[in-house]
């Protein structure tokens, strides 16, 4: 009973941060909603009917929602800061997240301290996109001037499916509300931000260091990518052959990477005992996440890899569902954005959802593969996984790599031990460079191995194919078939064991 209604206020909360996120009714709707909650729950406390309760919860649930998103929608930029739209401005700040190095420029996320207006410095407190130059080399917590015109982010349209990107609101759910484009930047000190995010960035960057003295390129990109999301380095081309034969997960830090990463992983350690593995799988996955600087979107991927993991290994499908729902009901009250414009998030739930739920299902459809190094559950895993986000992937980018998954077949089992040497190679690397080779060796054939394959299958005429985007209407409607075939199949199974 208790379960059924916090499954109702999880859901009524979505849905109202979800229909927020779209159109804004005004405060007196959501008041209205909130109040017409409480009124029919004080009539259920007189009359006891639990119909009434139910419909009680959900409109205030619903009402909670959109005022959590107004609430977190009730700060856009600064007003002293608007009325400098378009023009020549000089601010100061610190670069607030780990630099995004491009191949002709980086984009750097700044929290705005204050602006120098007729030689009159105002305090300011919000925060910019800065696209300046590659180099001089910028890091985290760098503290930099910027003379440059102000603009506002805009929307644009895309050129795979042709729909306009809300980029706005992209930035918005990270709090950026403002952009500068090639402006004037120059650094006049360092060592701000958060002194432990600053530390384990500044571990990051001398462990590809390390890995890069002993492993020559593009491997060494690629085991970047794998073990701390550095693709940067890979080059357009090579990340275009990626995302051509439908790997590119593994060198992106998003939900979905995190998740089939996490899985290998687990695999990896299925020769321990069960607690064993899960203990040291877990463990790889926390160390994995401090490695990338514990960003917020790899935290939250971690979390739900985790629990997808868990619910795995005790076969608790049912209590981890539960706790993974009630993980992202806590993501989504500390910000109620990244349920629609945060890729990241939408698919590090659906994957993990997949996980939890569509392997399983898959596995006992599979029993003709053989178990021997864990190549059944691999191919379940995977499949699983890509079923529950490919809808999505098609509603964002409209391409499907139709050798997708023999690839990830072909690589996937040989990620854990890529990623265990490489990360040894790289730690020997802060003993000594000597210590280091037989690590870096080992680790290099692997690499070599999946960029091979990559390579092969991206050649490949028409291993990626356009034009299958879909609309939201039919991406919901596609959801809405998954989720009932896996209801039948359920309550199929259940009758067969009574």
């Amino acid at each position: 009973m208790r379960a059924q209604w916090f499954l109702i206020l999880v859901a009524g909360f979505t849905s109202g941060v979800a229909l927020r996120s779209f159109i804004n009714l005004g405060s007196a709707f959501t008041i209205f909603l909130i109040f017409a909650g409480a009124v029919l729950f004080l009539f259920f406390i007189l009359k006891k009917d639990r119909k009434v309760f139910l419909v009680s919860l959900t409109l205030f649930s619903i009402g909670l929602g959109i005022l959590r998103y107004d609430i977190s929608d009730a700060h856009r930029g600064d007003p002293f800061l608007d009325g400098h739209i378009g023009n020549t401005v000089s601010i100061r700040g610190f670069v607030s997240e780990e630099p995004d190095l491009r191949s002709d420029h980086a984009n750097l996320t700044v929290d705005i301290t204050e602006i120098d207006v007729a030689k009159a410095k105002h305090p300011i407190k919000t925060r910019a996109l800065v696209i300046t130059d590659r180099y001089p080399s910028w890091n985290y917590g760098d503290e930099i001037s910027i003379t440059g015109k102000l603009l506002l982010p805009k929307n644009f349209e895309q050129s795979d499916t042709g729909r306009s990107f809300d980029y706005v609101s992209y930035l918005a759910k990270d709090g950026i509300f403002y952009q500068f484009i090639r402006p004037t930047v120059s650094r006049i000190g360092e060592g701000k931000g958060n002194v432990i995010k600053r530390k384990l960035l500044l571990l990051k960057h001398a462990f590809l260091d390390r890995v890069s003295r002993v492993i020559p390129e593009p491997e060494s990109s690629l085991l970047g990518g794998l073990l701390v999301g550095a693709k940067q380095s890979l080059g357009k081309d090579l990340l275009d052959d990626f995302r051509t034969a439908g790997v590119i997960h593994i060198v992106v830090l998003s939900g979905y990477n995190l998740t089939i990463v996490a899985e290998a992983i687990m695999r990896f350690f299925s020769f321990a005992p069960r607690m064993m593995g899960l203990t040291l799988g877990g463990i790889s996955i926390v160390l994995f996440s401090i490695m990338t600087g514990a960003g917020a979107t790899v935290v939250r991927a971690s979390i739900m890899a985790l629990l997808a993991l868990l619910a795995r290994a005790t076969g608790r499908i049912y209590e981890i569902t539960l706790t993974l729902l009630f993980a992202g009901f806590v993501m989504l009250l500390y910000n109620p954005k990244i349920l629609i414009f945060d890729p990241s998030f939408q698919l590090s739930f659906l994957a993990t959802l997949g996980l939890i739920h569509g392997a399983p299902l898959l596995e006992k459809h599979l029993k003709f593969i053989s178990k021997t190094f864990g190549l059944r559950d691999i191919i379940s895993a995977t499949l699983a996984t890509q079923i529950f986000v490919l809808p999505l992937l098609l509603y964002m980018m409209g391409k499907f790599s139709i050798v997708s998954l023999p690839v990830n077949l072909l690589i996937l089992p040989f990620i854990p031990l890529t990623m265990l040497f490489g990360f040894l190679a790289g730690v020997a690397g802060f003993i000594s460079i000597f210590l280091s080779f037989p690590f870096a060796f080992i680790a290099h054939l692997f690499l070599w191995y999946e960029l091979k394959v990559v390579e092969v299958a991206a050649a490949i005429p028409f291993a990626s194919m356009g034009g299958f985007t879909l609309s939201g209407p039919v991406m919901f409607f596609v959801y809405a078939a998954t989720i009932s075939i896996y209801i039948l199949n359920k309550r199929k199974d259940a009758r067969q064991e009574v």
